[in-house]
């Protein structure tokens, strides 16, 4: 009898599948959702750690009530904790794609000058906390920060074409821009080429830059470009998208729109339903209303996959009341909260102020202080510690490690404490970013060149090059 092995599940899957659960916490969304209800929306940006880089009234002052009444409209409208679930990552780790200046929408005439509401996130080294910011972008230099590395809004990954995506009021387009409402395709049939709904996606993308036919660019990969042409026979026929038949020049190309991310790239939510890694519960509760309706047969969704070893879901993690059971001296003893700290609770305490300078000495120990002392400094929760953390979910990671160890727990030196004092120490770099302070790397000092970043060596600092080497950044990522 044939052996039959399952596929493999993709890795980009898998990190969305770790973005979903760790990036945008249900305590982020309630906390956003409820202020955003009642009109508080520079709340509900605080709630999703949005910071605001510009004031209403000096907007009404420099651009008109016109303006001013529009930009105050879209911010109400604004899910900033739908943003953030739809923000573009980078692999592996799941990340905001950093140093991007991306459009939320336009105001004013067509075209790349007119005033924008955009949102910004920090470059790489500076992105502990996850923060982004809100700013109104105008085509001159007075208005962008000199300090952040891309300041103009990127001309591939934009959302004023796809308010679905952050628009709390537009939410319910996302099943039919994104295709949920098309039969799926199974697995080993690839796709017409181009995709049926690039068209559409491509006419909008000309009606906003002022065209009504033509050539636009698409990218399919770090050097892969392709370029196609919208045409129609005349007006009462819907339009198509063809590849045009002289390969242009690579200047002409340049020039060119680009075909948003957004309308390229597949819905990592659709693909993580259909591939059975994620529940419709643990949804943005916008995006589940959009994606599975209450009442409509044929879910989207699939069966449950095991989240596979390293991966303990969050309710596999002992909660304060559960005891842990050692073997010690020939009997099970339980291990457990007592008096906010992790305690062996089956041992008499004189014999465990014995032990413990004996352990302080450099002696074996009791199993159950070995094993206190094992949670203190490297817990079974570690990798969803750090996921939190990595995420900006400082107040959930802390959470899961007073639940493992009490809040009146002291630190021990060891991958926990490195974790957490790593994360203190990449917030106060994003501070120095968000000041000005520092507007280049600090590594860029090393060859006095402000613009350029050196390459790792031994002219870098020392706390630099253990940064460096204590997580994985790549030079390309991914959005989907």
């Amino acid at each position: 009898m044939a052996l039959h092995f399952a596929e493999p599940i993709p890795a980009r899957l898998l990190m969305w599948q770790r973005v979903r659960e760790y990036a945008v916490p249900p305590s982020m969304i309630e906390n956003a959702t409820a202020r955003r209800a009642a009109g508080d929306w520079a709340g509900a940006c605080a709630a999703a750690r949005i910071d605001v880089d510009f004031d209403l009234r000096a907007v009404r002052d420099s651009h008109g009530t016109l303006l001013a009444t529009r930009l105050r409209a879209d911010l109400r409208r604004l899910a900033p904790d739908l943003l953030r679930w739809n923000i573009p990552r980078i692999a592996p780790d799941g990340r905001l794609r950093p140093g991007l200046t991306l459009s939320l929408a336009r105001y004013g005439d067509l075209g790349p000058s007119a005033p924008q509401l955009v949102v910004r996130t920090p470059p790489a080294w500076a992105d502990a906390g996850q923060r982004m910011s809100l700013a109104l972008w105008e085509d001159s230099r007075d208005g962008a920060p000199e300090h952040h590395p891309h300041p103009h809004p990127d001309r591939r990954f934009r959302l004023d074409l796809h308010r679905h995506l952050w628009d709390a009021t537009r939410s319910a387009e996302l099943a039919q821009r994104c295709g949920a409402d098309t039969p799926h395709r199974p697995a080993g049939r690839d796709p017409a080429w181009p995709p049926d709904h690039w068209a559409h996606e491509a006419e909008l993308l000309l009606r906003a830059e002022g065209r009504p036919r033509g050539a636009l660019a698409v990218r399919l990969g770090a050097r892969n470009h392709s370029v196609l042409e919208l045409v129609a026979p005349d007006d009462s026929h819907a339009p198509v998208l063809r590849p045009v038949r002289e390969v242009p020049a690579p200047q002409w190309i340049a020039e060119l729109p680009v075909l948003p991310e957004a309308a390229v790239r597949k819905l990592p939510d659709l693909e993580l339903l259909r591939a059975g890694l994620l529940r419709a519960e643990r949804l943005h509760p916008l995006v589940a209303a959009a994606l599975c309706p209450p009442g409509v047969t044929g879910s989207v969704s699939g069966p449950v996959v095991d989240p596979g070893p390293g991966r303990p879901p969050d309710h596999a993690a002992p909660g304060p009341t559960d005891p842990h059971r050692v073997e010690c001296l020939g009997e099970v003893h339980r291990i457990a909260l007592r008096d906010g700290t992790l305690a062996a609770v089956d041992h008499e305490p004189a014999q465990l102020a014995r032990e413990e300078l004996l352990m302080a000495l450099g002696g074996p120990g009791l199993p159950c202080l070995r094993a206190i002392d094992t949670v203190h400094r490297s817990p079974e929760a570690l990798p969803a510690v750090r996921e939190r953390l990595g995420h900006g979910d400082v107040t959930g990671a802390l959470a899961v490690v007073e639940g493992l160890l009490g809040p009146g727990a002291v630190l021990r030196e060891g991958p926990l404490r490195d974790a957490l004092e790593a994360a203190v120490t990449g917030r106060l770099d994003h501070g120095l970013f968000r000041s000005g302070l520092v507007p280049v790397h600090p590594a860029a000092a090393a060859t006095g060149s402000p613009g350029h970043r050196p390459r790792p060596d031994h002219r870098l600092p020392l706390e630099l090059r253990r940064k460096q080497g204590s997580r994985t950044r790549p030079r390309t990522g991914q959005y989907s």
